[in-house]
């Protein structure tokens, strides 16, 4: 366990992934990914080289936002929105990351394509408090 608190992992996550995905700055976000980083994603080839080289093969126009955040101990849950990746629909994501020496270590998804209000069995939005236009 990390001598952390799960509010600075929460920080530390929100950062590197604006870091990664917003500003798109490589040299940047390699300091957040641990070099072992361990990619539990179907979507994304092995390690932190996998996943650097998917955002680098996605439009610039990719953005993230994040939502709801949580942490216990070494894990960060972020509930976020992937827009502007050159897909139909934004892509609502759970991610689990796991911290170790102050960097992000681990990580698992679970994707979806967001829901337009037509869409939605439950007639709410799947992020936030509006629907895709």
């Amino acid at each position: 366990m990390s001598k952390t608190s799960p509010e600075q992992n929460k920080a530390l996550v929100l950062q590197a992934f604006d870091t990664l995905f917003n500003k798109r700055d490589y040299q940047a976000a390699g300091r957040f990914w641990s070099d072992t980083y361990i990619q539990h994603s179907a979507h994304i080839e092995p390690g932190r080289d996998g996943l650097f080289n998917l955002i680098r093969a996605i439009p610039d126009t990719l953005h993230y936002e994040h939502g709801l955040i949580l942490a216990e101990g070494d894990y960060v849950i972020v509930h976020g929105r992937f827009s502007g990746h050159g897909r139909p629909a934004a892509w609502i994501a759970a991610d689990v990351v796991r911290i170790e020496n102050g960097k992000l270590a681990e990580h698992w998804d679970v994707l979806q394509d967001e829901a337009t209000q037509t869409e939605s069995k439950s007639g709410l939005p799947m992020f936030g408090t509006r629907f895709p236009v």
